[in-house]
């Protein structure tokens, strides 16, 4: 049987991966990340969902990444730029280069699909 052509973001049964920011990047806060990939393919295609526990971070972006908040709120600051709150329902674009923080203040969790 071929692998089926349509993939939902079904995160059941698929065992989360635990992470946190690294030490020198961490700001405030103990955040803690959960990621489920749902899917990953060669030539670095990574799409599934992650969460995160309030704190703040520095952040920077060597791939590109498309975002789809699905709940709680977070401030991603661009470095010499401005702050932008992003909550459910929100979608942006973060390109490669881009340097900054991300800030959780509640509990966030995104849809997102990265390529390397």
């Amino acid at each position: 049987m071929s692998e089926p052509k349509f993939l939902s973001l079904d995160i059941a049964g698929i065992e989360a991966e635990a992470g946190a920011p690294a030490p020198d990047r961490l700001i405030s806060g103990d955040p803690q990340f959960r990621s489920w990939n749902v899917e990953e393919r060669d030539g670095g295609l990574y799409a599934g969902i992650w969460e995160s526990t309030p704190g703040k971070w520095r952040i920077a972006y060597d791939e590109w990444e498309f975002c789809h908040i699905l709940s709680g709120v977070s401030v991603i600051t661009e470095e010499g730029g401005q702050a932008r709150t992003v909550r459910a329902g929100d979608s942006f674009v973060l390109r490669p280069g881009f340097k900054g923080s991300w800030e959780v203040l509640e509990t966030t969790r995104k849809e997102y699909v990265i390529r390397l």
